[in-house]
C-alpha cells in the first residue's frame, strides 16, 4: 500500500511556476533576437515594413501584430502551427507561386529550421510595441535609466524591530516588510536550514552525521556560531567550485559541440570547464576572473603553467555555437563576432548590444555605431575552436596550442613519426594539386585550354582530404607527440576597425567605426591602442568600479541562486524591458561592498547565507501571500526545486556511490573526438543516455541538442544561450524518468544495499533512509507505514548484503522519486 500510494502520487503532476507566464522568457527573447529578427530585417523589411514604405501583398513583418494579422493570404504566422504558417511555406519554397525572398537564393536549411522552431514555440516576439501607429520606433531609454547610474552604498535603514537583524543586509529587508505591515517568517528548523545551506553551497545533501553535529553545535554554542562554522567549511570544500562553477558555465553558454545542423563536437572544451571550477575554488577575484576570460592571452605570466591557464580561460569567447556547414566564410566570421558581442554583453552587463547589429537598439541606448565599434575588437581577434574540415564541416578551425606543462592531460593519441611524415607528404601533394586546379580555373576564365582537366568531385576530394590531413597534423608535433590543445583566442595578425553593415548585411559595408565602448557607458580615460585588438581594454572597462552594471549583475545572480529570485527578477535583463529592483538600495550596497571587498565571490555568498533573511522558514502564510504572492518583499524563503545536477548528485550521495575524483576530460574528448554528433549513436562505448557514471554531474558531456537524459528532462540551461536563470517545469516525462530510468533504479538498488548492510531492522532502515534522503526523521505515521511495507511476508530476504530485498529497493526508489527529495524546504 505504501509503495502504491507514493508511486501514484508521483504521477499527479501539479503545474509548476514558469518564468514566462505573462512576458517572454529570456530564452524566447534571445532566440527571436538572434535567429529571427536579423533574417526579417535583412530579407523581408525591404518589401514588408513601415520603414521602407512598402507592404506588398498587404503584409508587413516589422511588428508582432502585423505578422499575426498577415496580408491578403491571411495570417503570416499561426503560433504553434508551422504547417499552417504561410511565411514558413514561402521561405521554404513550399508553394510554386510563392517563393520568398523573390529573385534571391532560397534561405538556408538552418534558417528555415529556425523559423519552424520559432513558430512551434508559439512565435514569441518582443516587438509588440516596437512601432507606433505612425511607424516610428519608440524612443529608447537614455543614460538616466537606473541601471546606467553608478551604484551608491546606503546605510542600513532604521527599523522598528532592532532585535531581528543579524547582518547589515537584514534591515534593508525588514524595513520594506514593516512598510507593508508584514513581519518576517520565523527561522527555519535546523535540519531544514542545514539541508538548504548544503545544497546552495555545494549542491549535495548533508549526511546524518553532519546533521547530528550541527544540532549539537547549536545546543552548545548557538545558531550563529554553528552556522558560520558550517558555511566556512563548505566554502573551503572543493565541492563549492563544482557547484558555483556550474552557475557560471550556464552564463558562459558552455557546450561541447558546435550546435546547428552540422553539430561537430568540440574535443577540447572540457579544459575551460575545469578552469572555471578551479578558479572559483581559488576565489579568484571576479574582476580578474572576467579579465582572464576576455583577454587572458594578453596578460603577463610567470611560467608555462600560468600561460596555459590564461589561454584556456579565453575559451569563454570560443565556446559558442557555430554554423560550421556555412558556405560563406565572411558571413561565418561575422556571425562568430556577433555571438561573441552578444555573449559578453549579456553575461557581464545583462544587456544585449548585439540587438544593434541591424538597427539601433529599439529599447536601449545602444546604436549601430556602438555595435560595430565593438565588432572591430573581435574582428581583430582570431578564434581557435579545433574542428577539422570534413564533409559535415566546411569551416575548419585550428585548435590553440598550449605551452607544455608537466602532468598536463592530453586525451588524443600520439602518432608514429613515420605516419606524421606520410601525412606531411600527402599534404604537400594535395597543395600541389590545388595549385594545378587554380591554374586550370584561371585558364578557363581567360579562354585557354587548361593543361589538365579537373571535375567538381576532384575539387571536393582535395578540399575534404586536405582538411582531414591538416586536422591530424594539428594534433601532434613533427615527431608525432600529442600536443596539449585547447579552445581560445589570440589577437589577429592584423588589427582593424569594422565598417557598419547596412541592415547587418556583410555585402553592404558603410562607414568604418573606430573601436571603442558603447557611448552610454563610456568611462573617461579609457582608450583602445592601435596595435592590439582592444580586448584587454574591454575587460578593464567591464571591470572598472565605475562601470554601473557589472557588479550589480553579478551580486544579483548570487542573490538569485541563494534566495530563489533576484533583487532584479529579470536576471539576464537589466534593460528597460526588464524589471526594476525590489530593493534598490540593497542591490547597490551589495555591489559596492563586493567591489570594495576585493570582488570575492565566497565572501559575498557568506554574507548572504549568514543573514537572518536567508535563514527564514519557507512556510506558507495566508496574509503575507495575499499581499505579496511572488514574495518580492522576502517575507519568507521561497521553496525551490533542485536543479537537474543536484537531483542526480543527491541520488549518488545518498546511495554512497558518488565519485569525487575529477574524470579525465569528458566523454567528448575521450571517446567522441571531433566527429559529428549525429554519429555518436553508433558508438558502443557510449551509454545510451550519455550518463551511467558516478562522477558529479558537472562532468557530464554537454553536447548541444543531445544532452544526457537527466539534464534534458529537468530544465538544464540551453547551452547555446547565456542563462543566468533556468526555467523550472513540472511535467509527466520527469515522473516517467524517475520511475523507469536505469540510472535511478541503480541508485535505488545501491541505497537499499547500503541500508541493508548498515541497519539490521526494518524500523532502523526506514529511519536511516529518511535521514539520508530528507535530512529528517519520519513522523509516526510515515514510520508505521514504512515498517508495514518493508515487513510484508513476500519481502523475506536471504540476507545477502549484495542482493538487497526487492521490497527494500522499491521503497528506496519511492523515496528518491518524491517531491521532498527534489525540492528545498
Amino acid at each position: 500500500m505504501f509503495r502504491t500510494s507514493l508511486i501514484c502520487a508521483l504521477l499527479i503532476i501539479v503545474p509548476g511556476t514558469t518564468h514566462a507566464e505573462e512576458t517572454l522568457s529570456a530564452a524566447d527573447r534571445t532566440f527571436f533576437e538572434t535567429k529571427i529578427r536579423p533574417v526579417l530585417v535583412n530579407q523581408c523589411y525591404e518589401c514588408h515594413s513601415a520603414e521602407s514604405g512598402a507592404a506588398e501583398g498587404g503584409l508587413r513583418l516589422d511588428t508582432h501584430s502585423a505578422v499575426l494579422e498577415g496580408g491578403g493570404r491571411g495570417p503570416a504566422v499561426v503560433p504553434g502551427k508551422p504547417e499552417e504558417s504561410w511565411l514558413l511555406t514561402s521561405i521554404a519554397h513550399g508553394d510554386a507561386d510563392l517563393k520568398m525572398p523573390p529573385k534571391k537564393p532560397q534561405l538556408s536549411a538552418e534558417v528555415i529550421a529556425d523559423f519552424s522552431r520559432w513558430i512551434a514555440m508559439g512565435a514569441p516576439d518582443p516587438r509588440v510595441d516596437d512601432m507606433t501607429p505612425g511607424g516610428q520606433a519608440w524612443e529608447t531609454v537614455d543614460g538616466d535609466f537606473w541601471a546606467y547610474q553608478p551604484p551608491k552604498a546606503a546605510e542600513p535603514p532604521k527599523v522598528d524591530d532592532a532585535t531581528w537583524s543579524r547582518s547589515w543586509i537584514d534591515p534593508f529587508i525588514l524595513a520594506r516588510l514593516e512598510e507593508e505591515k508584514l513581519s518576517p517568517s520565523p527561522e527555519a528548523e535546523p535540519s531544514v536550514l542545514l539541508r538548504r545551506v548544503y545544497f546552495d553551497l555545494i549542491g549535495l545533501p548533508p549526511s546524518p552525521e553532519e546533521l547530528d553535529r550541527f544540532v549539537k553545535r547549536i545546543e552548545a554554542d548557538g545558531i550563529e556560531t554553528a552556522l558560520a562554522a558550517v558555511v566556512d567549511g563548505l566554502l573551503d570544500s572543493p565541492r563549492f567550485g563544482e557547484r558555483w562553477g556550474r552557475h557560471w558555465l550556464d552564463v558562459a553558454r558552455f557546450g561541447e559541440s558546435s550546435g546547428t545542423e552540422a553539430n561537430i563536437s568540440f574535443p577540447y572544451a572540457w579544459r575551460y570547464r575545469d578552469y572555471v571550477i578551479d578558479r572559483v575554488n581559488e576565489d579568484l577575484p571576479f574582476n580578474q576572473f572576467l579579465t582572464e576570460q576576455i583577454a587572458g592571452d594578453l596578460l603577463p605570466y610567470e611560467n608555462n603553467a600560468q600561460r596555459a591557464q590564461l589561454l584556456i580561460a579565453t575559451g569563454f569567447l570560443a565556446l559558442g555555437p557555430k554554423n560550421l556547414d556555412a558556405t560563406d566564410e565572411r558571413q561565418f566570421q561575422a556571425d562568430v563576432i556577433d555571438e561573441q558581442i552578444d555573449t559578453v554583453s549579456r553575461a557581464v552587463l545583462a544587456n544585449s548590444i548585439a540587438c544593434a547589429r541591424c538597427h539601433d537598439h529599439k529599447f536601449e541606448p545602444f546604436s549601430m555605431e556602438d555595435y560595430y565599434a565593438l565588432a572591430g575588437i573581435f574582428k581583430s581577434t582570431k578564434t581557435f575552436y579545433g574542428t577539422a574540415v570534413s564533409p559535415a564541416n566546411r569551416i575548419g578551425g585550428e585548435p590553440l596550442k598550449l605551452p607544455e606543462v608537466e602532468g598536463q592531460k592530453i586525451l588524443h593519441q600520439s602518432l608514429p613519426q613515420k605516419k606524421v611524415e606520410q601525412y606531411q607528404q600527402q599534404l604537400a601533394e594535395l597543395k600541389a594539386e590545388k595549385a594545378q586546379m587554380d591554374a586550370a580555373q584561371k585558364a578557363r576564365f581567360s579562354g585557354k585550354k587548361p593543361e589538365k582537366a579537373f571535375s567538381l568531385q576532384d575539387a571536393l576530394r582535395n578540399f575534404w582530404t586536405t582538411g582531414r590531413v591538416v586536422g591530424e597534423l594539428n594534433k601532434v608535433s613533427d615527431s608525432g607527440a600529442a600536443l596539449p590543445l585547447t579552445m581560445g583566442v589570440l589577437d589577429a595578425e592584423q588589427v582593424v576597425d569594422a565598417p557598419i553593415h547596412q541592415r547587418g548585411d556583410i555585402n553592404k559595408p558603410g562607414e568604418v567605426v573606430p573601436r571603442r565602448f558603447p557611448h552610454v557607458l563610456r568611462i573617461d580615460g579609457q582608450e583602445i591602442p592601435t596595435d592590439q585588438s582592444g580586448r584587454l581594454e574591454l575587460a578593464q572597462w567591464l571591470t572598472d568600479p565605475r562601470n554601473p552594471l557589472t557588479a550589480r549583475v553579478l551580486v544579483n545572480r548570487v542573490w538569485h541562486h541563494l534566495l530563489g529570485a533576484g533583487l532584479v527578477s529579470t536576471i539576464d535583463n537589466f534593460g528597460s524591458t526588464g524589471e526594476p529592483p525590489s530593493h534598490g538600495e540593497l542591490l547597490d550596497t551589495l555591489a559596492v561592498r563586493f567591489v570594495d571587498g576585493g570582488w570575492s565571490l565566497k565572501q559575498l555568498v557568506r554574507e548572504i547565507v549568514l543573514s537572518r533573511a536567508y535563514r527564514q522558514a519557507s512556510d506558507y502564510r495566508e496574509e503575507a501571500f495575499q499581499l505579496d504572492p511572488e514574495n518580492r518583499l522576502l517575507w519568507r524563503v521561497s521553496k525551490r526545486r533542485l536543479e537537474a545536477e543536484a537531483i542526480r548528485d543527491a541520488m549518488l550521495a545518498v546511495s554512497g556511490e558518488i565519485d569525487f575524483n575529477r574524470p579525465d576530460g569528458s566523454l567528448v574528448g575521450r571517446v567522441i573526438g571531433d566527429r559529428p554528433i549525429s554519429l555518436i549513436g553508433l558508438d558502443k562505448r557510449l551509454p545510451a543516455d550519455l550518463d551511467g557514471g558516478t562522477h558529479r554531474s558537472v562532468y557530464l558531456p554537454i553536447i548541444r541538442d543531445r544532452l544526457p537524459d537527466v539534464l534534458d528532462l529537468f530544465d538544464f540551461a540551453e547551452p547555446s544561450l547565456v542563462t543566468g536563470d533556468r526555467e523550472t517545469t513540472n511535467v509527466p516525462t520527469q515522473a516517467l524518468y524517475l520511475l523507469n530510468s536505469p540510472f535511478v533504479q541503480a541508485r535505488a538498488a545501491a541505497l537499499a544495499t547500503r541500508l541493508q548492510a548498515e541497519q539490521p531492522s526494518a524500523e532502523q532502515r526506514a529511519k536511516q533512509a529518511f535521514l539520508l534522503c530528507f535530512s529528517r526523521q519520519p513522523d509516526r505515521e510515515e514510520l508505521a507505514r514504512s515498517v508495514e511495507f518493508l515487513t510484508q511476508v513476500s519481502s523475506a530476504s536471504p540476507g545477502d548484503p549484495e542482493n538487497p530485498s526487492p521490497i527494500l529497493v522499491r521503497f528506496c526508489q519511492a523515496l528518491l522519486c518524491t517531491g521532498e527529495f527534489r525540492n528545498l524546504d
